[in-house]
């Protein structure tokens, strides 16, 4: 099975990055701990954005994450302090390094 990278890139309400890292920060760990989990890393870009750069053995860890009580309750609890929707971005690898 092909691994499945995932760009996750949130723009946090103004004031509220704070309140943004206190959300996901439980998320992280839950992630990290699926079964399938490959890699699950938060990044916070100059302009304030935040990124989650993740990885799944396959498309089915993927879909079992997006079906976790942890991730449906982020799902729920980000519309408070996002600015707008969730940007993501599904990659499949060609030419990877292990």
């Amino acid at each position: 099975m092909e691994s499945v990278t995932v760009i996750a890139s949130f723009t946090p309400r103004n004031g509220a990055s704070d309140d943004f890292v206190e959300m996901i920060t439980p998320m992280i760990a839950a992630t990290r701990a699926e079964p399938g989990n490959e890699m699950y890393d938060l990044y916070r870009s100059d302009d304030g954005d935040f990124h989650l750069i993740e990885r799944y053995a396959d498309e089915q860890a993927l879909t079992a994450h997006r079906d976790t009580t942890h991730y449906r309750a982020y799902r729920a609890a980000s519309a408070d302090v996002l600015d707008g929707a969730v940007r993501v971005i599904l990659l499949r690898g060609i030419d990877i390094a292990d």
